[in-house]
């Protein structure tokens, strides 16, 4: 069991108690999660997924960044602007442009992984993809960050019309020009290289608020492993 593992499960532990929850069951068993993978992850047996992270975030109340990783500040929409550099980064939480569709990958069962600084203007909400093959090329180039604010909201009328992170209500997270549909409530989904996708049904969607190019990234990546 790593160090970064056992102090994600105490965060995890610590929201838990902080939201009024006596026992791990008790929190499972009032969200609908599956209890033993819940225990496994907050006593540390099983790492837990960004994606896991930012749903206990949610339920507990604190942010998806420092209950994975340990970074930001642990209230949602609060940030020590005189916080010592190595509380002002974010995680790198997924993959994407290795296909056309754009989709993201997200690392799944693993410990806390790269970090890297938080953007200009980036709240504790912000958190980064890392590009990886030719397919976002116009947007973003092969080993470049796409940096998103995590906050998970329904799309917004500002969005129409710009490339955006969105999930689809069938568990995809995509990197894609955001259009209306052909009725209310679905959007059309514009690859940067690649098909459009068509009156699609989206859970949340969040404007991209940096995007830093290849040589700056290499720069600027902390890795978990150094």
């Amino acid at each position: 069991m790593s160090k970064g593992q056992i102090e994600a499960a105490r965060r995890l532990r610590e929201a838990r108690i902080a939201r009024g929850f006596a026992t791990g069951v008790e929190a499972a068993l009032a969200f609908g999660w599956n209890r033993n993978t819940y225990l496994s992850n907050e006593n540390g047996n099983a790492p837990f997924s960004y994606r896991k992270a930012a749903a206990y975030a949610a339920a507990f109340g604190v942010t998806a960044e420092w209950l994975y990783a340990g970074t930001g500040a642990s209230e949602p929409d609060v940030l020590d602007a005189d916080a010592p550099e190595a509380e002002r980064l974010v995680p790198i939480v997924g993959r994407v442009g290795a296909d056309p569709e754009g989709v993201v990958l997200f690392a799944n069962g693993q410990a806390p992984g790269d970090l890297v600084p938080l953007p200009p203007g980036g709240s504790p909400r912000a958190v980064a993809l890392q590009v990886i093959g030719h397919s976002m090329t116009g947007l973003a180039d092969n080993g470049g960050l796409i940096y998103f604010e995590d906050q998970r909201t329904p799309p917004s009328e500002d969005m129409l019309g710009h490339v955006v992170v969105v999930e689809t209500d069938t568990d995809e997270v995509l990197v894609k020009r955001l259009l209306r549909g052909s009725r209310k409530g679905r959007y059309d989904l514009e690859s940067v290289v690649g098909p459009v996708r068509r009156d699609c049904r989206l859970r949340w969607a969040a404007h991209i608020t940096a995007v830093v190019p290849p040589y700056q990234a290499r720069r600027i990546i902390r890795s978990a492993s150094a």
